[in-house]
């Protein structure tokens, strides 16, 4: 119960490093106009967090456990916004959960080896995970007409949203940041694990 307890303090603690880590992994906005960025953070994020959990515990489903404390929390915190006037598409919430399952599966079926979970699971995160999220990003109505409209208060003048060139600095956002997250998926897991043996 403790070690529960443990996962749920510090996944909403994750969740906060998550989502304040930068404009671009939060706000639909960002989340549009710099996608190969978003899925970078939130494979790496999910795959630390996930991993080193998972070891601590060795009970497959503490992936899924942890992603969906943060999926949670993160609903609350758009909700936050929503009752502040925003509209229900200003916060997009990172599709963490099917990613996470199949962590979780990758340990369960090498029968709990963390060197699978780690090379396999990592690399299925980093490649699926840019995936749902941008079918969950194709569900959003206009982002950037809602990034003019509906500007963040605290968004320093550095950062005022432009109208961004979507297709012509990248050709397929969703193949560069699975092939991005996929890349960096392992090492930073690998990294997750080897703190996890201190």
């Amino acid at each position: 119960t403790t070690h529960y307890l443990f996962i749920v303090v510090v996944a909403v603690n994750s969740t906060l490093l998550t989502i304040n880590a930068g404009d671009y992994i939060f706000y639909t906005d960002w989340a549009w106009t710099s996608f190969v960025v978003f899925s970078i953070s939130q494979s790496t994020m999910l795959v630390v967090g996930a991993i080193y959990y998972m070891l601590f515990t060795g009970v497959p489903g503490t992936a899924t456990y942890y992603a969906t404390i943060m999926t949670i929390y993160t609903w609350v915190a758009k909700g936050a916004w929503f009752a502040l006037g925003y509209p229900y598409d200003f916060v997009a919430v990172p599709v963490w959960i099917p990613s996470a399952m199949l962590l979780d599966l990758t340990y369960w079926a090498t029968r709990r080896n963390k060197h699978a979970a780690i090379l396999i699971g990592g690399t299925l995160v980093g490649l699926l995970l840019p995936m749902f999220n941008m079918i969950n990003l194709l569900t959003i109505r206009d982002p950037l007409e809602m990034a003019f409209k509906y500007p963040r208060p605290t968004l320093p003048p550095y950062m005022t949203p432009i109208e961004p060139q979507v297709g012509k600095f990248y050709n397929s956002p969703v193949a560069l940041g699975a092939g991005a997250g996929a890349v960096l998926s392992v090492p930073i897991a690998a990294l997750g694990a080897k703190l996890n043996t201190w």
